[in-house]
């Protein structure tokens, strides 16, 4: 099963579509992706996992592995670290982003396999599919929903889906 985000903002998955979210910078060939340069990496990714603040998220309707988050949970997105595109526990010494947010758009995070086997350092890092903000404004290089369509899609999705990030 594949789901797909596309450049201009709509989303399809089998038996239906939303809007989505994508990179502040749009979509970038794989190749041609670099740590903070907030384009989303066109491609076909696989999901490998859920986290999610159990603090905020009721159980989860999913067959996809799920992990609760921490609020030590972190992802290193420091090309030079050894862990560079991995999950670390904060404080970490090199650059991590910290996935126990205020905001809500880390409530849900699906892990996207882009970049991860094994992280070329420097081709980008953190790439999810996580919760729209209320404004709908651009993400950093992800694909983000509004939580109803998120929720939708693990109740749907099957061990072996993937996120396809489409130009068009």
């Amino acid at each position: 099963m594949i789901f797909v985000a596309h450049g201009d903002g709509h989303f399809t998955a089998p038996g239906w579509e939303s809007r989505c979210c994508l990179g502040r910078s749009g979509v970038i060939a794989a190749e041609d992706k670099r740590e903070g340069d907030g384009a989303s990496p066109i491609g076909i990714w696989p999901i490998r996992r859920v986290l999610f603040r159990p603090d905020r998220v009721a159980a989860l309707d999913t067959r996809l592995e799920a992990v609760p988050l921490a609020p030590s949970d972190g992802w290193c997105d420091a090309p030079d670290d050894p862990a560079y595109n991995r999950p670390v526990s904060l404080p970490w010494p090199a650059s991590a982003e910290n996935l126990w947010r205020e905001d809500e758009v880390y409530d849900l995070i699906v892990i996207l396999g882009h970049n991860d086997d094994p992280p070329v350092p420097g081709m980008g890092s953190a790439i999810f599919l996580h919760l729209a903000r209320p404004d709908r404004s651009p993400t950093e290089g992800c694909v983000a929903l509004a939580r109803p369509d998120l929720l939708r899609l693990l109740a749907e999705a099957e061990p072996g889906a993937a996120v396809e990030i489409r130009a068009a």
